[in-house]
């Protein structure tokens, strides 16, 4: 572990650039690198055999003990940051918070590097673009311990501080592979996985199909739902029967209901 070094003026390139790997996606995918907030999270990605760069801290809040003692897993050539309390007001992305935040790597998450079990259970969203419900996706995913979460035809950037917010940290030791609709749809098929797709028409009730064997519970945006290439590569299509006023769920929701029925189905196995 480097030796603690304090900074306290928000002018200095370091904080500068934590800044903008916070706001830019563009700068965290040019860069491989991302900001996280907060010890649970900061764990969760050291679970996740993800590489911490800089650990910045507030010790008004937190003390370097302290934080040492939450995240033993750091690597020697971690950087350890003191900061003012003017400087990590400004870095802060929660209001409640715990003191302690940092830069580290990102993964490329390509679908050959996902490893599956015997009987997977998959989770795959196209499309998703909102931050929150890609969050919340996750953490149904970790909830269920699916095999894996894929996300095809991906709109946004999974290292989001709002996703990592909204995940709890479920982004960092969750299996996620990213790729196109057409690459996705191919992995599915090369290993022999059954693709259950949320659709509103020509579908059979959730409760009717046989999550037993190895599945995919595929789930598209609220807005315009799953694509074409979708609908006619699925081995079937389900609906969750509704009584009220309109057609659809939150897909977070939806998945939510899907998964934890293949688990109930599979003795929560």
């Amino acid at each position: 572990m480097n030796a603690s070094t304090h900074i306290s003026s928000l002018q200095n390139p370091g904080i500068k650039q934590l800044l903008v790997l916070k706001e830019k996606g563009r700068e965290r995918k040019k860069t491989g690198r991302f900001v996280v907030e907060g010890l649970r999270e900061l764990q969760l990605a050291l679970k996740g055999n993800y590489t911490l760069e800089k650990v910045y801290y507030n010790e008004t809040i937190i003390s370097r003990d302290s934080v040492l003692n939450a995240l033993p897993d750091m690597l020697q050539n971690t950087s350890l940051i003191s900061i003012s309390t003017a400087v990590y007001q400004k870095l802060a992305y929660r209001t409640s918070t715990e003191g302690v935040l940092a830069i580290a790597h990102s993964k490329t998450h390509k679908l050959s590097a996902i490893r599956l079990t015997a009987n997977p259970l998959i989770l795959v969203a196209e499309a998703p673009e909102k931050p929150g419900n890609i969050g919340a996706l996750l953490r149904t995913a970790d909830a269920a311990k699916v095999d894996a979460v894929l996300i095809a035809n991906a709109k946004g950037d999974l290292y989001n501080p709002n996703i990592i917010r909204s995940s709890v940290g479920c982004v960092f030791t969750t299996a996620i592979g990213i790729g196109t609709t057409k690459e996705v749809i191919a992995f599915l098929k090369q290993h022999h996985i059954a693709m259950y797709c949320a659709a509103l028409s020509a579908s059979e009730t959730y409760t009717a199909i046989n999550f037993k064997k190895p599945a995919a519970i595929v789930v598209g945006t609220e807005a315009t739902g799953l694509s074409s290439e979708w609908l006619t590569s699925s081995t079937e299509n389900i609906i969750i029967p509704m009584q009220g006023e309109i057609d659809s769920m939150n897909v977070s929701v939806s998945a939510a209901i899907l998964i934890f029925e293949a688990k109930r189905q599979r003795g929560f196995q």
